[in-house]
């Protein structure tokens, strides 16, 4: 047995021994955090996932000797270790789990302590409150309230926390109040072992529209290079001999070379310019 679990109980050897299986089962090994997630949550994200992933509950010190001795960059899993852990073994690759886990979240009202994920905006306009002491709960949060037409209404949109910042108990309550659900529950993909390397998710949000759309400019700027610095491929050859005869035709023209091709398009220039310095004359 490993330096790492010499001096550990048998059950917690056992633990260690079948989470180093799973990690040799599965192409993927994941940490993911489940800070938040209500049980019932939990077990429905269990169900979801049965078939394309397996969810393991473990202690973070037996996550950490486990990681140990498979080899593992311990320090940079150490550091997501903090709280409620879970590992998460799939044989998908790690931009699909996260996406996957993404797709599970679900939006949760706010408790005190909690950190905003992004700014948290209340817009402007009319609630469900008749008038009476919300006016001055939402005033004492800095919501600019007021009684308009027999409603209370947000006379002005307003962040009311900034991304990355505490959520106090007054502004949760408020928030829960007018139904904003700022925080994001579900699995969170804190960091993926696969074939050999680490995925933090950093790496792993990948906006695919933007993604799509970047390959398609690059597409369009490779191909405009390819014509305009006449380097043939089987996809712009078609197109720089088409820009060829174009240019060709139109210095025919300007200089007037009487060839069968371009007579029609130089006589019908002369004629233009006949016209037009006749419209002068005249």
């Amino acid at each position: 047995m490993a330096l790492f679990t010499t001096h550990l109980p048998q059950w917690k050897k056992d633990e260690v021994e079948q989470i180093k299986e799973l990690s040799k089962e599965y192409k993927l090994t994941g940490l993911v955090d489940l800070h938040g997630i209500p049980a019932s949550q939990l077990q429905q994200m269990r169900r979801d996932l049965r078939g394309n992933a397996v969810l393991k509950m473990s202690r973070n010190t037996l996550i950490e000797h486990s990681f140990g001795e498979l080899g593992g960059d311990i320090e940079g899993v150490k550091k997501y270790l903090d709280g409620q852990s879970a590992l998460i073994y799939t044989d998908a690759d790690p931009f699909k789990l996260y996406k996957k886990l993404q797709d599970t979240m679900t939006k949760m009202v706010a408790k005190a302590g909690d950190i905003a994920p992004e700014d948290i905006v209340v817009p402007k306009g009319p609630t469900a409150f008749p008038p009476g002491p919300i006016v001055g709960t939402l005033q004492q949060a800095g919501i600019p309230a007021a009684i308009e037409g027999g409603k209370v209404v947000i006379r002005d949109t307003k962040t009311v926390v900034k991304a990355g910042e505490e959520i106090n108990a007054k502004m949760a309550d408020v928030l829960g109040k007018l139904d904003i659900r700022p925080i994001d529950v579900g699995l969170s993909l804190q960091i993926a072992f696969y074939e050999g390397s680490f995925f933090e998710p950093s790496v792993l949000a990948v906006d695919e529209t933007e993604y799509f759309n970047n390959v398609v400019l690059a597409a369009q700027q490779a191909f405009n290079l390819s014509v305009n610095a006449a380097y043939p491929t089987a996809t712009t050859a078609e197109a720089i001999i088409g820009k060829a005869v174009r240019e060709a035709r139109n210095m025919a023209v300007e200089a007037a070379i009487y060839e069968k091709d371009v007579v029609d398009l130089i006589i019908g220039r002369a004629q233009r310019d006949a016209l037009a310095i006749n419209s002068i004359v005249e």
